[in-house]
């Protein structure tokens, strides 16, 4: 198969974090003990569903003397030393990867204005703050919690992770030129990220790419059910346009969450409306998506994933040698070791261990996606009978999901050395189980 056709028949794909860390590259690399490139993998997506890496482009900013190593490309291995040249350079991989989902996907900040704004210009008795309370629980001590002991200076993220003092500064860069509320839903961001195209015929306005794609069929079992209860209990409420813009709260409410919760983009032509009923009920959707089943998926697989640390190191601290470099010749005697020394430190890795070990525990007290303590929270008739229909949808979703993990044809969630694919199956124990959909972003 040739590229062109491959291109044509959608089988490349590419994980892509160059532009995310360029920008950062020459002062991560002067810090001691942190080193990394911006990397480009290129996957062929198999006959059987599974992508296969074919090559690792890793690239550094154009040194005046010697601009030549300013980008390398590695494929897969053909003898013993190139193997372990592929190693590194999956690790570099992986560790992009690492801090992209942690400083990057991984974030809490965007909802805070969307949570303040609510305590502060709706009533507790406004039927938006009802339908929002549950997905807003602990989000704000959380958030309060990190900035106190781990993201800040000197903190956790920066000691884990290869950015070090960079870290923030990243997320900020990552904000200023990513984050886009319009594209935080599910099926925008597929579309966004070259995982699906728009289609009018299918259930959700798009057809995935690569069918059996569990973060997105799944996710769309979820976003599908909260949409549906958000157009509904909106309506329930709303029975024109007009009311949505007579309502002085909501209005407010939204007004204050984009100009003061998001100064530096209000103007931005891209912020949702909120002149209509549909209007109301999209970002209502995106806004719980985002609260609940996103930051489950991002959040809750990190030690289960994450915890081997040669699986998925979240700092490096050696570049992949060349062959004119001196340590060429300490790769090639000994590269089991070599390897070992570019992967975090013992007293590195266990204290990352320690901590997404904490992040990826589920309390006791957890409320999941659907639940609610009681039914107390509202005596609108229309209201609870939608609630219960969510509820249900979103139990009707767990069973649909056990069964595709039971599906040998899903290669990507089922088989040998394959794990299950449950980050969005909405109930969980309490502990580590790497699966449930919280409500509300609690730790």
């Amino acid at each position: 198969m040739s590229v062109q056709q491959a291109l044509e028949e959608n089988k490349l794909y590419m994980l892509d974090y160059h532009d995310i860390f360029m920008p950062f590259l020459d002062r991560i690399n002067s810090l001691d003990g942190r080193k990394a490139y911006g990397t480009r993998t290129l996957f062929f997506l198999t006959a059987g569903g599974t992508l296969k890496p074919i090559a690792i482009e890793l690239c550094l900013p154009p040194m005046t003397d010697d601009c030549k190593r300013a980008k390398r490309v590695f494929t897969p291995p053909a003898d013993a030393t190139n193997i372990w040249l592929w190693q590194l350079a999956k690790a570099h991989v992986c560790s992009n990867d690492a801090g992209v989902h942690q400083l990057i996907n991984h974030w809490h900040a965007c909802m805070e204005p969307f949570i303040i704004a609510a305590h502060r210009q709706m009533s507790a008795m406004h039927p938006i703050f009802k339908l929002l309370k549950p997905h807003m629980r602990y989000t704000l001590k959380i958030n309060a919690l990190a900035r106190q002991i781990l993201i800040n200076g000197d903190g956790v993220i920066e000691s884990g992770f290869t950015p070090g003092r960079y870290c923030m500064e990243m997320s900020s860069f990552a904000y200023d030129n990513l984050w886009r509320l319009d594209q935080e839903g599910l099926p925008a961001d597929l579309i966004r990220r070259g995982m699906a195209v728009e289609d009018a015929s299918q259930p959700h306005g798009l057809r995935l790419l690569i069918e059996d794609y569990p973060y997105a069929t799944d996710g769309l079992l979820l976003w599908s059910a909260i949409a549906r209860w958000c157009e509904a209990y909106v309506t329930a409420y709303y029975p024109s346009d007009e009311a949505v813009q007579d309502d002085y709260e909501l209005q407010s409410w939204y007004t204050e969450a984009v100009q003061v919760g998001h100064p530096d983009k209000c103007d931005a032509p891209w912020w949702p409306r909120l002149t209509t009923a549909g209007d109301l009920a999209s970002v209502l959707t995106t806004l719980v998506w985002l609260c609940s089943a996103q930051h489950a998926a991002l959040n809750f697989g990190q030690y289960p994933l994450g915890g081997y640390i040669p699986n998925r190191p979240p700092l490096m601290r050696r570049l992949v040698p060349a062959e004119s470099d001196p340590e060429y010749e300490h790769l090639v005697a000994d590269p089991h070791r070599f390897y070992l020394s570019a992967l975090p430190s013992l007293t590195q890795t266990t204290t990352f261990m320690t901590v997404i070990d904490t992040l990826s525990t589920h309390s006791a007290d957890e409320q999941y996606l659907g639940e609610r303590p009681n039914e107390e929270w509202t005596a609108d008739p229309a209201a609870l009978a939608a609630a219960r229909e969510f509820a249900a949808e979103v139990r009707r979703a767990e069973e649909e999901i056990e069964r595709r993990n039971a599906d040998p044809a899903r290669r990507n969630r089922c088989g040998a050395g394959v794990l299950p694919y449950e980050l969005m199956a909405p109930s969980s124990g309490p502990g580590i189980t790497c699966r449930g959909v919280p409500n509300s972003v609690t730790i």
